[in-house]
């Protein structure tokens, strides 16, 4: 059984549960800003990130993922993208 080794492991909790989120992508693409840009994700910019929910021993947790809400979706992924991960 192989292991998956995440980019990073950040600090969390869902429904008041401490847990850790295993980063495992990570995109930052920052916007041209240019009028010629082809696209708006080309003049704006985007981020794109793929993670894991784990329990606090850093085993995946797919219980404590079925309580995701969409906020807390919002805020994982914000913390991800503050944690200035390369």
């Amino acid at each position: 059984m192989s292991s998956i080794t995440y980019l990073a492991e950040i600090e969390s909790t869902i429904a008041g549960i401490p847990c850790r989120i295993g980063v495992k992508e990570f995109l930052n693409m920052r916007g041209s800003h240019s009028h010629n840009a082809p696209s708006d994700l080309d003049y704006y910019g985007y981020i794109e990130s793929e993670w894991d929910v784990l329990d606090r021993n850093g085993r995946p947790a797919a219980w404590l993922e079925r309580k995701l809400t969409d906020a807390d979706r919002e805020r994982i992924e914000r913390k991800i993208e503050y944690a200035r991960i390369d």
